[in-house]
């Protein structure tokens, strides 16, 4: 009779087997997530434990890349080192869709910008308040977080916006944060910080473009809607 243990160990080792021989885009979700995991439990391998994960959230890895370490530990056989693993694995992957973006340098429309802010907000369950610094050929020189807030809000400080575009001699800003609610449209504290930061901007020669809101794979442009 096959040793039970070492069944477990071959099913489990089978992704990283597959990935040697066949390459990364050969494997599932499921498959590659197993390979972070590792291993699994005495009644399923690395492999079932990744797909009862992936099933958790409707096998959508944006929704996959919201659970925080305390939710993946709440799938029996996953353990905080391994809970971190993955963790680390998504932002990984989160911070190179966002520098791949980034490559796209010349702004020429909000999907642009939406193009360069999407990978790096769209998943995040808290929110965040970025700015985009650009060259008078609306090349970008530089993209810098403001603030981090909570589910409902963050405080952005115009000051730290207009000396981070001072010093790098820009000519003219973006503004983009994300609703993780997932409501695209703008609140009244949104319209009124725009305007607020588009009067500062005026006084120090330094145009303010546009605004967006990313939520999800939705985003609010302020300039397409004549909101500046």
């Amino acid at each position: 009779m096959e040793d039970s243990n070492l069944k477990a160990w071959a099913e489990a080792d089978r992704p990283r087997e597959k990935l040697m021989n066949q390459g990364r885009n050969a494997l599932s979700d499921s498959e590659l997530l197993a390979i972070l995991i590792r291993s699994g439990t005495k009644k399923e391998t690395a492999v079932e434990l990744s797909r009862r994960i992936l099933n958790s959230v409707s096998n959508d890895l944006m929704q996959l890349s919201r659970l925080s370490i305390g939710d993946l530990k709440k799938f029996k056989g996953m353990g905080e080192v391994k809970a971190i693993t993955v963790m680390a694995a998504l932002e990984l992957g989160r911070r190179r869709r966002s520098a791949e973006a980034v490559q796209l340098v010349k702004v020429t429309s909000s999907k642009t910008v939406a193009e360069v802010f999407t990978p790096l907000l769209s998943d995040l369950n808290h929110e965040e308040f970025w700015v985009l610094l650009l060259n008078r050929a609306n090349n970008i020189i530089g993209k810098h977080q403001i603030s981090k807030g909570g589910l409902a809000g963050t405080v952005v400080d115009s000051k730290v916006i207009f000396k981070l575009a001072l010093d790098a001699s820009a000519s003219s800003i973006i503004m983009c944060h994300n609703h993780p609610s997932g409501n695209h449209k703008p609140s009244d504290a949104d319209l009124s910080l725009t305007k607020r930061i588009v009067e500062a901007g005026k006084v120090l020669d330094i145009s303010v473009l546009d605004h967006l809101i990313i939520a999800g794979e939705l985003y609010y442009s302020f300039a397409d809607e004549g909101k500046m």
